[in-house]
């Protein structure tokens, strides 16, 4: 079996025959198989240097990246009773089309000619507004009149107080006159008087001259009482100037009244004018919505009311509808240990519900079937599931994403992080460590700055 003997036993004896051969190798089978397994060593090891993608995986779903793109439910802004339906389930609306019609269930909104009588009581109550600024008018036509005549009646009583003044200067230059009579009247008495003792004059001539002396006491008398009299008139005229403002103030402040009484029914008058207009609007703008309309081009997918003669509530789901035209975007949700490597703009690879994929999640360009996406909204807080949301939208640097995903489909992400030697991404999950958070411009700006 050594093959150290010059007398071979090989040809004499069949070694196949034996089990036990069989359970062993010849010499080049087992060189073969060592070198067979040295060369997967050494591909094994060179392997350890290629490059590998570091990424984390999450689960998402597609939606619209717009609000008013994504899938909504028509709501009734009135409480009513379902008269008719004018669309099915699956059936293309347009913007403005009618959905159904509902009659009023509200008894104080169930007058045939609500929207006719409350026009009248408006036009009723205009006229009301017109009536009091015609008042208006009359009122301050009416405090020009008595301003006027105020005016008149002033220069009347001043002229009046002017003429009494004037008489009484007459009179008192009068009493002054016949003052001076009297004492000249006096004078010639008491001369008569004195001559008549001496004998020069007679008694008829002492009486003639008495006479006149009393005929003057009597005329100074007379004008002192004509010039009191005039004082009087004067006194007289005054009284009557002030009764004149008096009598202006108290007609003007009546008149004053009266129209701030009309400017109060005129303002209460525009009030309720503008109080009715409004009632008449609501019920215009409610008689409206008594037929649902569409709020936007779209598909019909699901009626939640249904039949006819129903009644709903205010605010009631009628039906959900499907925009015509949105923008897809993925929302994922990745945990708060992750959160930190996700950034605007990052690179993000799905895989569809439906659409075969091939994954090689280190190798993303040896992959097919995932599409590419970028990083456009983080949200600031967590969601209801305790991880925060991350809105992606199609990478316009990729294959766009098919046409016929819809929105709700499942989505796998793959967030795509820095490139790494494959060891280091093998000593990495055996550690526990996490994926590399700066980029490589990033780490080199890091270390500039440590330095």
């Amino acid at each position: 079996m050594l093959n150290i003997s010059r007398n071979s036993i090989r040809e004499l004896i069949d070694l196949d025959s034996f089990e036990s051969y069989g359970l062993t190798l010849s010499s080049n089978q087992s060189r073969r198989r060592i070198r067979i397994l040295l060369y997967l060593l050494m591909a094994g090891f060179v392997s350890l240097f290629l490059p590998w993608t570091q990424n984390f995986r999450s689960k998402g779903t597609v939606t619209a990246l717009k609000p008013e793109h994504r899938p909504q439910t028509i709501h009734s802004v009135i409480p009513g009773r379902i008269e008719k339906w004018y669309v099915q389930e699956g059936q293309f609306v347009e913007k403005g089309d009618t959905i159904l019609y509902l009659s009023e269930v509200k008894e104080q909104y169930m007058d045939p000619d609500l929207l006719d009588r409350t026009q009248l009581q408006v036009e009723a109550k205009e006229l009301s507004v017109k009536s009091y600024e015609e008042k208006i008018k009359a009122q301050q036509q009416q405090l020009s009149a008595l301003e006027q005549n105020n005016k008149l009646r002033k220069e009347q009583g001043q002229n009046k107080l002017r003429q009494a003044n004037l008489k009484v200067l007459s009179d008192s230059i009068m009493l002054e006159a016949e003052k001076v009579n009297f004492a000249v009247a006096e004078k010639q008495y008491l001369r008569m008087e004195k001559l008549y003792e001496e004998g020069l004059k007679s008694l008829t001539d002492l009486e003639t001259r008495k006479i006149k002396l009393q005929e003057a006491k009597a005329k100074t008398l007379s004008a002192e009482n004509k010039l009191l009299g005039s004082r009087n008139e004067f006194i007289t005229a005054q009284i009557e100037l002030n009764a004149i403002d008096n009598d202006f103030k108290d007609k003007l402040a009546k008149v004053n009244s009266e129209r701030f009484t009309a400017l109060s029914g005129q303002y209460d008058a525009e009030a309720g004018v503008n109080k009715l207009k409004n009632t008449l609007t609501n019920y215009t703008v409610r008689s409206g919505m008594y037929y649902v309309l569409a709020p936007q081009s779209g598909y019909i997918t699901k009626a939640i009311q249904v039949g006819i003669g129903e009644t709903i509530k205010e605010g009631a789901e009628i039906i959900s509808i499907m925009p015509q035209n949105y923008s897809l975007a993925v929302e994922i949700y990745v945990d708060p240990i992750d959160l930190p490597l996700v950034k605007l703009d990052s690179k993000i690879r799905f895989i569809f519900d439906g659409w075969p994929a091939i994954v090689f999640s280190g190798w993303p360009e040896l992959s097919n079937g995932t599409f590419g996406g970028t990083v456009m909204a983080v949200d600031n807080f967590t969601s209801a599931n305790n991880k925060y949301r991350v809105l992606v939208v199609p990478d316009p640097d990729e294959e766009p994403w098919p046409e016929a995903l819809r929105i709700g489909a499942g989505a796998d992400g793959i967030a795509l992080l820095n490139d790494v030697p494959v060891w280091y991404e093998i000593w990495r999950q055996m550690n526990g460590f996490p994926p590399d958070y700066y980029t490589l411009q990033e780490s080199k700006e890091l270390k500039k700055q440590t330095k």
